[in-house]
């Protein structure tokens, strides 16, 4: 009875991973075919042969590589800005007791209940107010709007795990707040700040609609170039899916690189040490 109950849990996931992994696997295949394949009719599942005429074609034909530039510039920056914002933050929320303190981690939860589109009319009529539409500066500051609630909360719990008689250690022997802060909390949350990188990085990278309203001809990240491969009358399926395999790229690897350090960084906060 136990082995038909591992078989079906097997059974289970192997199905929950051929539906995840399968549409990634054919634009990776569709984007190596020739356009004779892609257009085909019906379908053909054996390419009649493998090319990367699509991907020399998007990089040489088109400004897709200044696309991805832009794109990693928006991304790094949201993460450099959310950690700088969010480990701070969680350590006030975990280490002091202030009014309105827990008002405000309400606050947190309450923000990510609503849509995103709700802050993109404040948001644009701010940025063009003081001047930053279409600059990296407005797309990595617009990120952060909906992202830190979120990286606050996780970063957190993770703190809350940390015992304070540490940070009481420190100071005993000299240590001022922000080295507190960064030689003894930053180590020992190292899982949850990977986790919360991780997470900042890929909404960053995968965000659209801000991107689509915040940039414009100097700054376009990869989620809106993508649609210049879509015309009224026709689609260009050999470099929409060499673009989508190349934007697909990035976050896979960082996150096959960080999972060991992002399970532990989303689970090891809710038990306290």
């Amino acid at each position: 009875m136990k082995r038909l109950g591992n078989i079906a849990a097997q059974t289970a996931m192997a199905a929950i991973l051929a539906f995840a992994l399968l549409p990634w696997l054919w634009m990776l295949l569709s984007s190596l075919r020739p356009d004779a394949d892609l257009t085909a009719n019906p379908v053909r599942l054996m390419p009649t042969g493998l090319t990367l005429a699509n991907h020399i074609e998007l990089l040489r034909r088109t400004s897709f590589a200044e696309n991805l530039r832009d794109s990693l510039i928006v991304a790094t920056g949201a993460v450099t800005l959310g950690l700088a914002l969010a480990l701070p933050a969680a350590y006030a929320f975990s280490r002091y007791r202030f009014p309105g303190r827990g008002a405000l981690r309400i606050t947190f939860l309450v923000v990510n209940m609503f849509p995103v589109v709700l802050l993109i009319l404040p948001l644009f009529l701010l940025m063009r107010r003081l001047g930053l539409i279409d600059t990296y500066f407005a797309l990595i500051g617009g990120h952060a709007t909906f992202t830190l609630p979120f990286a606050i909360w996780l970063l957190t719990s993770y703190v809350d795990s940390i015992p304070a008689s540490l940070d009481e250690a420190a100071a005993i022997d000299g240590a001022t707040l922000p080295q507190i802060v960064i030689h003894v909390i930053l180590p020992l949350a190292l899982p949850g700040v990977v986790a919360v990188a991780t997470y900042l990085f890929i909404a960053s990278w995968n965000e659209y609609l801000f991107a689509l309203m915040l940039g414009g001809r100097d700054v376009r990240t990869v989620t809106v170039a993508l649609q210049l491969f879509i015309g009224e009358n026709a689609i260009q399926w050999g470099l929409l899916m060499a673009a989508g395999s190349l934007v697909a790229l990035p976050a896979t690897m960082l996150f096959l690189l960080a999972q060991r350090r992002l399970a532990g960084g989303l689970t090891g906060g809710a038990v306290k040490g």
